[in-house]
């Protein structure tokens, strides 16, 4: 484990006044400081994640929230240095996507809808309007983020890759994607090495994000 700065969750977040109390019950408490205490982590070691941590992984992803029970998403996996070290020039070269045991490349994809209507004679006409993309790339996030509480949860740190987006067309041509898959972001994952610290990062008050009954012009 990496040196954490340990703290209460919500002056972690909000600072001293929250306004508010977390939940007392144990087991909900528990889940919400995980929640509250999730962090990332650019300092990976390279060391394998143990077997069936992956799949255990996707399992989370999978259980996420998905428009229609569409599951608009796929999500590639990469763990050959070669290629890490590829998509990592094709990303602002960073140093976490080079050191990190496995780079998940999460996906919109569209094309399995469009592969099912060709094979069951259904029209696939929605797949071209906005909506279904925006609606694939709301899929893959709520999938990634289960898997990053879930990897977080095994002790192992995470971080976002927005900047896999840079230069989306050699992305493509290095995963093999088809027509109607979009690379949306990377997911660097690992164990944090363990003389570096990590600290969780402030937060809005609520005051600033929450609105009630109506958008409040003076937030």
């Amino acid at each position: 484990m990496s040196i954490t700065i340990q703290q209460n969750p919500l002056q972690s977040r909000y600072g001293q006044s929250q306004g508010f109390e977390p939940p007392s019950e144990s087991s909900v408490a528990t889940i919400f400081e995980h929640l509250l205490a999730r962090r990332t982590v650019r300092s990976l070691q390279s060391k394998p994640l143990q077997t069936g941590v992956l799949e255990q992984m996707i399992a989370a992803a999978q259980s996420a929230a998905s428009s229609s029970n569409l599951q608009t998403w796929s999500v590639v996996a990469i763990e050959d240095p070669a290629r890490k070290s590829r998509l990592a020039s094709y990303a602002g070269n960073q140093a976490h996507i080079h050191d990190c045991p496995l780079l998940l490349v999460w996906l919109a994809d569209l094309s399995r809808l469009e592969r099912i209507g060709l094979h069951i004679g259904q029209a696939t006409d929605a797949n071209q309007y906005l909506e279904m993309f925006l609606m694939a790339c709301i899929d893959a996030s709520l999938a990634a983020q289960n898997a990053v509480l879930f990897a977080e949860a095994l002790g192992l740190g995470t971080v976002y890759i927005g900047a896999m987006r840079n230069k989306p067309e050699s992305v493509i041509l290095e995963l093999g994607l088809r027509a109607k898959v979009f690379p949306i972001f990377g997911l660097c994952v690992g164990y944090p090495k363990p003389d570096v610290a990590t600290a969780v990062k402030p937060r809005l008050a609520q005051s600033v994000v929450l609105h009630r009954e109506h958008y409040e012009h003076h937030h």
